[in-house]
């Protein structure tokens, strides 16, 4: 049976970003207070290099299921990944306001923070959360 490699742990949010690459720690301590702010869930570890924002639990019509972060960024070398919804309904019409990025199936990639309209950033993570707790809600 398939096992999920993204994982929530008990890993360090602060020690990580510390020892991400010098030139995304300032970004990733913004977007850490930002995604905080936003969703009101603190951060915690997925994995080895995921900050993730609250959870959900999903299971598809083929059996599979697991738990994700509802949204999360990490701090590549490169670039700034960015997990949000893929389902979310405004996601191109905001992507399309968010300024320079790449989009993939289920990330949006930065290069730094002042490439982008945070305040569109925020829209994003509210409807992320939004659309994935309407899909999934959850037991109380």
């Amino acid at each position: 049976m398939y096992e999920l490699k993204t994982k929530p742990n008990d890993g360090s949010v602060l020690e990580f970003i510390e020892n991400a690459d010098p030139g995304k720690r300032e970004d990733a301590y913004r977007l850490l207070d930002l995604f905080t702010e936003t969703t009101g869930y603190p951060a915690k570890m997925w994995g080895p290099s995921i900050i993730g924002f609250g959870t959900y639990h999903y299971k598809y019509a083929s059996g599979h299921e697991g738990d994700a972060p509802l949204v999360g960024f990490s701090p590549r070398k490169d670039k700034i990944s960015l997990y949000l919804s893929p389902a979310d309904p405004r996601r191109e019409e905001l992507l399309a306001r968010l300024g320079k990025h790449k989009a993939g199936k289920g990330c949006v990639y930065v290069r730094k923070l002042t490439d982008i309209d945070t305040d569109v950033l925020k829209e994003l993570i509210v409807h992320s959360v939004k659309t994935l707790m309407e899909a999934y809600p959850q037991p109380d």
